[in-house]
This record gives C-alpha cells, sequence and structure tokens, in this order.
C-alpha cells in the first residue's frame, strides 16, 4: 500500500470548499496554580468552546512519544510532511521568510544576539529582546566579513533575531550549533558532525569571534549565537501533492520561509491577528487553503510568563468571530507544539486540536482545552494524519480503491 504523501496525491481532487488552519504556536501546556488548569484551560473562549459543541477534538503528536518539536517539523506534520523524512534547518526558514535570495551552495544559519557576562557565560540568551531598529544597527557591523573567500551576509529579523548566510566554495551544512540554548555556560565551538565540513567550521567559527570582537562594547547584544545551519532543500509543493491553491498568513519571518519551502504562496500582511484577518478578507476568493500563523503565545510560554499566554488565546479568540463570517468549509485550530509556561519551553506534550465542518460527527464536548481534547473522537493521532481529515471534509479525497 502507498503511504504518506504519495497517496494523498493520487487521491487528491480539487473542489470549492475553503480550508483555514488556525496555528496558534505552542498552543499546549501544563497544569499551573491552584485550580489545575493549564493556559487554554484557563482562558475564555466562547468562540472556541461553541466549536468544540459541534466539531471534532483530539491530541496531535507532532513528532513521536517523548520527542520535543522544533517549530519547523510541528509545521511541518501539520502540513502533512512526515518531519523525519522532510527535513529543514532553521537557517534556511529564517532566510526565506526575509525574502532573502538564497544562491546554490549557501548555508544560512539561524541567530540570536545575546548576552556575555564578564566570565564570558550567556546571562541572556534573547540580549533582553532588543529593539529591530538596534538589531539592524548591530547587524551592520557584522554583515560583509569575508573569511578564506568566504563572505558573510548578516541581516536583521525581527527584535534579537538574525541570519547569517555564508556564501562561497565547497560549504558544507553539517555542523552542530553554537547555541547550547541554555544560559550561565559560554557559546559553543561549532563542531563539523562529517569530516568534509571540517573548514566550513572553522571559517565558521572564525567569524563568531571576529562578531565578538566588533560587538564587545555593546551591551547587552555583546555576542551572536547560531544554530540551525542548512543549504536550502528541494521539497514536493501542496500544490502538487494536494491540488490546493495555498496562501500563508504570517508576519513571523520564519514561518513565511517555511510556506515557501512547501510551495504556499506568502502574504504580506501586518503583525496582529486582526491584520492577518484582514489580509484573509482581501485574499479569500483567491484560494482555497489558508494557513494562519499566531505567535505570541509560544514566546510568553517561552518566558514562563502564563497570564500572558491566557491573555493571547483569549485575544485570538475575541477576534475568531471574524474568520467565522467567511463560513469557511472546513476550520482547524490547534498549535505546532506545546510550549507549557511551567517549563519556559517547547515540550514533548500532545498538542490541542479541533476541526470544524458541516460533516463532524459532534464531541459535544463543552470546553476547547487538553482535558476535553484528550476525550474527542480524534484521539491522539500523529499530526501527518489532519491534512488527510481536512482535504476529506473538504470533499478533496476521491475513494480509495474499487
Amino acid at each position: 500500500m502507498q503511504s504518506g504523501l504519495a497517496l494523498m496525491k493520487e487521491l487528491s481532487i480539487t473542489s470549492p470548499a475553503k480550508i483555514v488552519l488556525l496555528v496558534i504556536d505552542g498552543l499546549g501546556g501544563l497544569p499551573q496554580g491552584e485550580d489545575g488548569l493549564t493556559e487554554l484551560e484557563t482562558a475564555q473562549t466562547p468562540n472556541m468552546d461553541a466549536l468544540v459543541s459541534t466539531g471534532n477534538c483530539g491530541l496531535l503528536q507532532t513528532v513521536g512519544p517523548g520527542i520535543t518539536p522544533g517549530s519547523a517539523p510541528g509545521h511541518l506534520g501539520l502540513f502533512g510532511y512526515d518531519p523525519l523524512v522532510y527535513t529543514i534547518g532553521r537557517g534556511v526558514l529564517e532566510a526565506l521568510g526575509m525574502d532573502f535570495e538564497l544562491k546554490p551552495g549557501d548555508i544560512a544559519a539561524r541567530g540570536n544576539f545575546c548576552t556575555l557576562d564578564e566570565n564570558g557565560l550567556i546571562s541572556d540568551r534573547r540580549a533582553g529582546r532588543i529593539s529591530t531598529e538596534d538589531g539592524k544597527r548591530l547587524c551592520q557591523l557584522l554583515d560583509g566579513m569575508e573569511i578564506d573567500g568566504v563572505k558573510v551576509l548578516v541581516q536583521a529579523v525581527k527584535e534579537h533575531r538574525l541570519v547569517a548566510v555564508f556564501r562561497g566554495a565547497d560549504l558544507h551544512e553539517e555542523l552542530g550549533d553554537a547555541d547550547p540554548q541554555q544560559t550561565g555556560v559560554p557559546p559553543k565551538n561549532v563542531l563539523p558532525l562529517k569530516p568534509q565540513a571540517g573548514r566550513t567550521a572553522l571559517i565558521v567559527n572564525q567569524f563568531l569571534a571576529q562578531a565578538r570582537q566588533r560587538l564587545a562594547e555593546h551591551h547587552p547584544a555583546n555576542m551572536i549565537l547560531l544554530r540551525g545551519f542548512s543549504k536550502q532543500p528541494a521539497f514536493p509543493t501542496m500544490t502538487d501533492i494536494y491540488k490546493l491553491r495555498s496562501a500563508a498568513i504570517a508576519s513571523y519571518p520564519m514561518y513565511r520561509g517555511l510556506a515557501k519551502v512547501v510551495g504556499m504562496e506568502v502574504l504580506p500582511t501586518g503583525p496582529t491577528f486582526t491584520d492577518e484577518l484582514t489580509t484573509l478578507e482581501q485574499n479569500y476568493q483567491k484560494y482555497d487553503f489558508f494557513f494562519i500563523h499566531v505567535k505570541g503565545a509560544d514566546a510568553a510560554g517561552e518566558d514562563g510568563d502564563f497570564q500572558r499566554k491566557v491573555s493571547v488565546i483569549e485575544s485570538v479568540d475575541m477576534a475568531l468571530p471574524i474568520l467565522l463570517a467567511f463560513k469557511p468549509e472546513v476550520l482547524i485550530i490547534t498549535g505546532d507544539h506545546s510550549t507549557p509556561a511551567a517549563m519556559s519551553a517547547h515540550s514533548w506534550h500532545p498538542v490541542p486540536c479541533l476541526l470544524h465542518s458541516a460533516f463532524c460527527r459532534p464531541d459535544r464536548l463543552g470546553k476547547f482545552g487538553e482535558s476535553s481534547c484528550r476525550l474527542g473522537s480524534l484521539g491522539l493521532m500523529p499530526a501527518t494524519s489532519l491534512m488527510p481529515l481536512a482535504l476529506a471534509h473538504g470533499l478533496k479525497l476521491t475513494k480509495f480503491g474499487a
């Protein structure tokens, strides 16, 4: 039997139905406080709850049991791509999301400005979330270095984030990260993961050494951390597999880059969910699949801010009637991974998922949250099963077999 994307390519057909996939980044959480409720369960979400009563709920495993997903594999799973088969580095996603024109052989890395203390230990991985304007100014100090015939192009992304692109001959992407992703330790040396990447590792480490010198007097952003070294891959597109005219509405560069990799058209939009809904209204007739991304819940979870994450979820719910007014035939609300404020990090916990269409056998649950989703008819399922279900509810899959 065929499996995965090959089967979807064989069975997919076109239909007038509209599918909206709303991804609240880092949606899943953990109980915190005396009431034992998660962020989603604490939030007042009357509009999502109304959908739960007539829709289907479940929990998604974006990679596998016990595996904590990064944002890229988390989203790839939602789009139906097995994240263990289709892998991509964060650097490429950041570069593409910034409309950076990558050339064949370029290696891109995602970067953070960070703070080093007097002992050279990382005290803040995000340099106090410096302003985007400060980030642009500091990137100018690093942009354009040339090391052993390799040019390093550095571009600001947002706040403390940046992208570094290494351009030259015979570069290899098999590199370890410089970012230890914890504080109280020094930045890591970039190590080659395969022998052929030895020269590339030396070049990257020389660049980082020069960056440290140039940023030494620019506290709190007195160093950078790089991770996700990667070249641009060639994935089958959602148009080819699912026969969808697909569009992405996302303000953060990484998610825009990821959408480009799978062949979505990325629509310009503003920074808020309301801005994104305005973009949806302006383009609703042009496409039959929309990926809408909301970042704030993940950022609040990573900051350990339970109440702020609750507020982000509530603000999405308050604006939801604008989306519901379009009456999409299929609406999915979920996350790419869990980011519990109790852990201040991504986690392996399955993610709540809500699917609503005219063809649902209603679960008749009362609240959109982790506990109720555990009782829903979707059960605990791999994220790669979500797109086949969305297509089926949109009457976009033909029968399998005789």
